[in-house]
């Protein structure tokens, strides 16, 4: 078959180094799908980038047609089918909220008219680097031509770990649970949901509210403990998540091309455009989706309860702040 082009940005550093193999090797594509990898990251990283690209050779990959190093987003960016955006600025200490989400709006503003300009319109832009959600609407934004449906970020490791704390919990395995919710921004602010999910004890299907029978635990700690599982790692690790990170934009790029399990669904931070939870328009939100045929669409008629609304109201109300102080800054950038 032919080969589809995909760019990662940011592709010298640590998420990127467990991404690329993954991708390479044929776990998100299918193992009958050759690729050209086109890697993009800042001239500083350029030698790094060789060295990554040695190792990619060295894997001997038969999937793997060729690999384009590059720092010039007119390479980076041409004719790709699919554009996982890792590279971002990171927050530095004291750094505050706006001084990163300034510096991102450049970045993103940048890369969403290369991708106008020089991609494929039809292709799907998946936003990793933080903050995703606004970086992800300033990409979009900044790429009319593009259907703004196309682009979505990354809440898939928020919504890993929610249905992996369930899973520990109960002592089952990770893939007995489904239909975990993240709502609203990849932030500390998100909510993880588990009203409407399911876990499989013994062969029987039940909720999850129902199975672990701990109402505080899942309205206290469980959700404290999903939310703030990255500076948990940071912690421990003295790095930020890659393994894991690496491992949720694999489910979240497969999801997109090959569609979700029947019967589940999957959190991903998309268009709010049309959705029926009440959340604002225009925003980058993390919903419950379908997607079939390389399209999503938001899973409908999930009741929604007080405790419920209140957590997806306020991060809502922080990505509105986010969005008007990207979009403040978009205008001078």
């Amino acid at each position: 078959g032919e080969p589809i082009r995909v760019l990662v940005t940011g592709a010298a550093g640590q998420i990127a180094y467990s991404l690329l193999y993954s991708i390479a090797k044929g776990d998100v594509f299918g193992k009958e799908q050759p690729l050209v990898l086109v890697l993009l990251d800042i001239t500083p990283m350029m030698t790094v980038l060789e060295g990554v690209v040695m190792e990619l050779q060295d894997c001997a990959l038969p999937l793997l047609r060729e690999v384009i190093p590059t720092d010039k987003e007119e390479v980076a960016f041409k004719d790709l089918d699919i554009a996982i955006l890792v590279g971002s600025m990171p927050r530095r200490e004291g750094m505050e909220r706006k001084d990163l989400l300034k510096a991102n709006v450049k970045i993103f503003k940048s890369q969403g008219a290369a991708l106008d300009k020089y991609a494929k319109k039809t292709v799907k832009v998946v936003v990793v680097g933080n903050p995703a959600n606004t970086n992800c609407l300033i990409a979009s934004k900044s790429a009319p031509s593009i259907p703004k449906e196309n682009f979505s970020c990354l809440t898939r490791l928020d919504h890993n770990r929610a249905k992996s704390q369930i899973a520990l919990k109960l002592g089952v395995s990770a893939n007995d649970v489904k239909n975990v919710i993240i709502w609203g921004n990849h932030s500390s602010t998100q909510y993880p949901d588990v009203n409407h999910a399911k876990v499989n004890v013994k062969g029987k299907e039940v909720g999850v509210y129902e199975a672990i029978k701990d109402d505080s635990w899942l309205k206290g700690d469980f959700i404290l403990t999903v939310q703030q599982r990255g500076a948990a790692v940071i912690k421990a690790r003295k790095l930020s998540s890659a393994m894991s990170a690496a491992k949720a934009i694999c489910d979240h790029v497969r999801d997109i091309w090959f569609g979700t399990p029947v019967g589940e669904f999957v959190s991903m931070g998309v268009i709010s455009d049309g959705n029926s939870y009440g959340v604002p328009e225009d925003l980058i939100y993390s919903f419950p989706v379908v997607i079939k045929d390389k399209t999503w669409k938001f899973v409908e008629g999930l009741p929604i309860n007080d405790f419920s609304r209140e957590k997806m109201d306020l991060t809502a109300k922080e990505l509105t702040e986010e969005k008007e102080t990207a979009v403040e800054f978009l205008s001078s950038a």
